[in-house]
């Protein structure tokens, strides 16, 4: 049985003004539509809803139930519409975001601030995920936007980038070193890498393996920081990237080792589903970056 939500409003409108007079003027309708929509609805449900006499109408019994209930229905769908004007004027909701404690870090931070600034009442979560477990999670609806190393590919999320980076190699001051080397050279060096689970050190590999050049570094860590500081106190050769290290580049703490065959620049980019709602918030985030 499919009964329009328009003729529900219109019962409910009669029955608060105890008269069909009163509710068409209510309603800016005419009398005779507001009379017909009652009999469909009264036919539609197979009962009478409302006793006819000269003063106006009273409710049945069945009458009284249907309006206790469709009222109710009806005040939750208002207050579910209020919510969604709320949610898109981004007085309420919720951003969800997945990134590497790195990115979050040295990329996200000043974004996730200014967003907090602009609106106040966006409910944000941060998850720490490498670039693999934030595409699964963007791909499982758990979080809205994900952000990673370039590139990689999924036909199942839209990818942008959003800022170039470059991966470079330091090193302290025992392995400093005015020469220019080549890769060769580099990997002969104590190397200090990310664990094979980064998409940095998978593409890292990919680069010098597509040279025929293999990295068999000594030391395996879990997070960019910890490359540096095990640099800084002279343990290897660590592979960094150039925008996220500046503070520890000074000549003194670590210094840059030149390449004789500087390593491609690549980005840091961002991803979310290609055929999914984003959420006000999310755009408005998205338009940030």
């Amino acid at each position: 049985m499919y009964i329009k939500l328009e003729q529900y409003r219109i019962f409910n409108a009669v029955a608060a003004a105890g008269s069909i007079s009163k509710a068409a003027e209510n309603l800016y309708m005419t009398q005779s539509a507001v009379s017909q929509t009652i009999k469909q609805l009264e036919k539609s449900l197979d009962t009478t809803l409302f006793v006819r006499s000269s003063r106006g109408v009273a409710l049945t019994a069945e009458g009284e139930m249907l309006h206790s209930y469709s009222l109710q229905a009806l005040q939750t769908l208002n207050a579910a519409e209020a919510r969604l004007r709320s949610m898109k004027a981004l007085n309420e909701g919720e951003l969800r975001i997945g990134a590497s404690d790195t990115i979050s870090d040295h990329y996200l931070l000043p974004v996730l601030e200014k967003f907090h600034r602009m609106y106040p009442r966006i409910r944000i979560q941060v998850v720490n995920r490498v670039t693999a477990e934030a595409a699964m999670l963007v791909k499982s609806g758990k979080i809205d936007i994900g952000f990673g190393n370039l590139p990689f590919e999924d036909d199942k999320l839209r990818i942008e980038p959003c800022m170039q980076v470059h991966d470079v190699f330091v090193a302290g001051p025992a392995f400093r070193t005015d020469e220019e080397l080549s890769y060769e050279q580099i990997a002969d060096l104590p190397l200090i890498l990310l664990e094979k689970t980064s998409s940095s050190r998978n593409n890292l590999d990919s680069y010098f393996l597509s040279r025929g050049i293999t990295l068999t570094p000594e030391i395996e860590l879990g997070a960019h920081e910890l490359l540096l500081k095990f640099a800084s106190i002279n343990l290897g050769v660590s592979c960094v990237i150039k925008e996220f290290s500046e503070r520890y580049l000074d000549g003194e703490t670590l210094s840059l080792i030149r390449l004789k065959s500087p390593l491609p620049p690549r980005h840091i980019g961002f991803f979310y589903q290609k055929n999914f709602f984003l959420s006000p918030a999310a755009k408005k985030f998205i338009d940030l970056l």
